[in-house]
């Protein structure tokens, strides 16, 4: 576990320093719901929360060398749980939260706080979510439970209530570019392709960079365009994305509708430009009630995307409701 590393993340230092204050007067909160996007570092920062929690340094926390900290990074400390949807999973079973749930109800091994963390909260199913909130309801003492979720979760309002939420929003573009630059790279123009397919997002723009963005860019404005002409066979171009990409593709495709929607409501652009798709003047403004079901419907399948389910026809399904929402 890299228990450092979101020292090196400036847009998560306001959220750090929260925490850090809090710790220092004995009120780190019994739960938080860490509400982000991919690629603003939400894993990174719950690691760091709970090198904060779990630290043994008498000085500045997390430290990073004391016992605790060694145990944290070799995943190995007996204090830190972590749960994520297994592979071929679709949600996260309610075994596995009742697993975390009996693992925070004994005493602290090395004396001290236990930590809990649910990452891809919004895949909790029904039993487990109602499981899990009787643990919110009843804490025991020293307990940090920290849940990770997209901010279009879909968790039950009895839990997230019950939560101090942590809202990470993306950096200004400027100041991603300025901190992507010192990762490398060719100049201002090669990164905003990047974060316009990352949503703004910083370390999802760093894994784009190597993964052709401006081709994929391209393609997806052209397949748009056709399928609003009706000029491709949805099953085939279904099946072309899934042989490349598919979750780009899906990210690329949530953006763009994202975008579409602002433009419709009137609202300022959210960090890709205003028409990222040429398209007809006549599709400029299709219903709104239609992008919101596409946006929903894409948003459901990128969710669903880890799981068995078939990918080809829930991809299919949703290009048939594009050509729809286009059409308009």
């Amino acid at each position: 576990m890299d228990i450092l590393s979101a020292v090196s993340l400036p847009w998560l230092q306001g959220a750090q320093a929260r925490l850090r204050s809090a710790h220092a007067a004995q009120r780190l909160p019994h739960s938080l719901l860490l509400l982000s996007m991919p690629g603003l570092g939400a894993e990174q920062l719950t690691n760091w929360i709970t090198a904060l929690a779990l630290c043994e340094s008498t000085g500045a926390r997390p430290c990073g060398a004391c016992a605790s900290c060694l145990l944290l990074r070799s995943d190995s400390h007996p204090d830190s749980h972590v749960v994520r949807i297994e592979e071929d999973a679709s949600q996260i079973k309610v075994d596995q939260v009742r697993g975390l749930i009996e693992s925070l109800t004994l005493k602290s091994y090395r004396g001290g706080y236990k930590v809990g963390v649910i990452e891809g909260a919004e895949l909790l199913n029904a039993n487990g979510a109602n499981a899990f909130l009787k643990t919110l309801e009843e804490p025991t003492a020293n307990t940090v439970l920290v849940m990770i979720a997209r901010p279009s979760h879909r968790l039950p309002a009895t839990i997230a209530s019950r939560c101090l939420r942590l809202s990470l929003s993306p950096p200004s573009t400027q100041d991603a570019i300025a901190w992507l630059k010192q990762r490398g790279g060719e100049g201002e123009h090669s990164w905003n392709a990047a974060l316009g397919l990352a949503g703004g997002a910083p370390l999802l723009a760093l894994e784009l960079r190597t993964a052709g963005v401006a081709d994929l860019d391209g393609d997806m404005r052209e397949s748009l365009q056709q399928l609003a002409g009706g000029t491709v066979d949805v099953t085939l171009l279904a099946e072309r994305w899934m042989k490349s990409s598919p979750g780009l593709r899906l990210t690329w495709l949530e953006n763009w509708i994202t975008q579409r929607v602002h433009a419709a409501l009137g609202a300022s652009d959210s960090g890709q430009s205003a028409e990222p798709v040429r398209l007809p003047a006549a599709l400029l403004k299709p219903k709104i009630r239609a992008l919101f079901e596409l946006l929903d419907a894409a948003r459901e399948l990128r969710r669903l995307a880890v799981t068995g389910m078939n990918q080809q026809l829930a991809l299919e399904a949703l290009l048939l409701g594009g050509r729809t929402a286009l059409g308009n």
